[in-house]
C-alpha cells in the first residue's frame, strides 16, 4: 500500500510539474450565437496560439515566433474553412454561415482570431441544435464556451470532447441547466488552473508536518493535519469567493496583468516558506490574503464565459460552488496520500522539499513571463 501510494504521489508531482510547464492556461474559444427566426449571427473568438497549433501551416509564415495582422489576413479563406469545419448549426435543417470581417481581440491570455459569421436557417422556429468540433482532435483538454440568444432568451452552455453536440428550444432556460453548467465549468477551470493547484498545494504540503528544532517531522495524528488543512482551505474558499463575487458584479476590476503577476508571486512566496519557514502557523493567513488575488483570477474566466442576465446569481454561485468542489477532490486524493508518507524521507525530501523547490522555479518563470511580457516556456 505505501509503495502504490509513494508511486502515485510522484506520478502526480511529475504530472503536475509537465502539465504546468508546457501551458498553465487552457485552451478555450468562445462562441457568441444570436438566433431570431431564421437569422443567424456568429462571433467566434479562437486563440491565435491554438490556430498556430492546429491550422495546417500554421499562421507564423517567417517563422520568427510573432504572427503579425498580414499573416492572419493572408490565412484567411483557411482559417475560414477550418473554423467551419468545426461548428455546425441546425434549425429545421443546416443553416447557411456566410464569412464576414475578420479582426484581432486582446483577451486575458493573450491575442484572438475574431470570425464573424451571418446566415439564414430553413426554419424559423423549433429546436436549434449545435455542433462543435474545434480541436478536438489535437487538445482532449479544449472547451467551446458558447453564450447563444435564442429568440431573446440567453442561454450557456460549454461544448468538451464528450459532449460535442447541444440542443436548445426556444423560450425554455432551465435555471437548473444553467447552473449545473456553471458548477462544471468551476471544477474544470480549478483542475486546470494549474496555479491555483500549485499555491494550494504548497500551503497544503506541510500540513502533515511539524517544524520542530530546524527540521520537519510528522504529525502524530491525522486529526491534526486535518485541522491545518481545514484552516488553510476554508480562509482560501472566503477570500476567493469575496473577490470573485466583486470582479464578476463589477463592483472591483484590476488589470489582468497585475493580477496574473501576483498570483505568479503568491505561487513563489508559497513555496519558499516551506523551504525557510517564516510562516509556520498561521498558513491559513496567507491563504486569505493571496485567496483575494487568485479570486481575481478566477473572475477573469467568468468574464469571458459570460453571466447570464436572468441568472447572474444563480450562475455566479454554481461556479463557485464548482471551483470548491474541484478544490475538495484534490484535497481528498492529497491528503491520506501524504499523512500515510509523511514519516518518510521521500515525503520530506522529493515530494515537500523537492516540490516546493520545483515550485518555487517553475512560479518565477511564470511571474517574469506575465509581469515582463516575455516568452520563455512559450505560449
Amino acid at each position: 500500500m505505501r509503495s502504490l501510494m509513494y508511486r502515485l504521489l510522484l506520478m502526480g508531482v511529475l504530472w503536475l510539474m509537465s502539465a504546468t510547464a508546457q501551458a498553465h492556461k487552457a485552451s478555450d474559444s468562445y462562441l457568441t450565437v444570436e438566433l431570431s427566426g431564421n437569422a443567424v449571427a456568429v462571433r467566434w473568438d479562437i486563440a491565435l496560439r491554438d490556430l498556430e497549433f492546429a491550422l495546417p501551416g500554421g499562421l507564423d509564415a517567417d517563422g520568427n515566433g510573432e504572427i503579425t495582422w498580414g499573416e492572419l489576413r493572408a490565412r484567411h479563406d483557411a482559417l475560414i474553412a477550418f473554423a467551419l469545419r468545426g461548428l455546425s448549426i441546425e434549425r429545421g435543417g443546416a443553416c447557411v454561415l456566410r464569412p464576414g470581417t475578420l479582426q484581432v481581440d486582446e483577451h486575458t491570455d493573450g491575442a484572438y482570431a475574431v470570425l464573424a459569421f451571418t446566415g439564414e436557417c430553413p426554419a424559423a422556429h423549433g429546436e436549434v441544435s449545435l455542433r462543435y468540433g474545434l480541436l478536438f482532435e489535437v487538445d482532449a483538454l479544449h472547451r467551446g464556451l458558447l453564450n447563444l440568444k435564442l429568440d431573446g432568451a440567453e442561454h450557456a452552455a460549454v461544448f468538451s470532447p464528450s459532449r460535442p453536440a447541444q440542443q436548445f428550444t426556444a423560450g425554455e432556460v432551465s435555471r437548473w441547466s444553467q447552473f449545473s453548467q456553471y458548477v462544471v465549468e468551476g471544477v474544470w477551470h480549478i483542475w486546470i488552473g494549474f496555479d491555483h493547484i500549485l499555491f494550494l498545494l504548497a500551503l497544503l504540503l506541510p500540513a502533515v508536518l511539524r517544524h520542530e528544532d530546524g527540521g520537519w517531522r510528522g504529525v502524530a495524528r491525522f486529526g491534526e493535519a486535518l485541522r491545518e488543512v481545514l484552516w488553510v482551505v476554508t480562509a482560501f474558499t472566503v477570500a476567493h469567493s469575496i473577490t470573485l463575487s466583486l470582479a464578476a458584479l463589477g463592483v472591483v476590476a484590476l488589470p489582468s496583468r497585475f493580477v496574473e503577476s501576483a498570483i505568479a508571486a503568491s505561487v513563489v512566496v508559497a513555496a519558499l516558506n516551506n523551504l525557510k519557514p517564516v510562516v509556520e502557523h498561521r498558513r491559513w493567513m496567507a491563504a486569505f490574503g493571496f485567496g483575494l488575488i487568485h479570486g481575481f483570477g478566477f473572475a477573469s474566466v467568468l468574464a469571458e464565459l459570460g453571466l447570464p442576465a436572468g441568472a447572474l446569481a444563480l450562475s455566479l454561485f454554481g461556479f463557485n460552488l464548482g471551483v470548491e468542489i474541484g478544490q475538495l477532490v484534490i484535497v481528498g486524493v492529497f491528503l491520506p496520500a501524504a499523512f500515510l508518507l509523511r514519516h518518510g524521507a521521500f515525503y520530506r525530501r522529493v515530494i515537500f522539499i523537492g516540490g516546493s523547490l520545483a515550485t518555487v522555479l517553475l512560479a518565477a518563470v511564470w511571474f517574469a513571463e506575465r509581469a515582463l511580457d516575455l516568452r520563455i516556456l512559450g505560449a
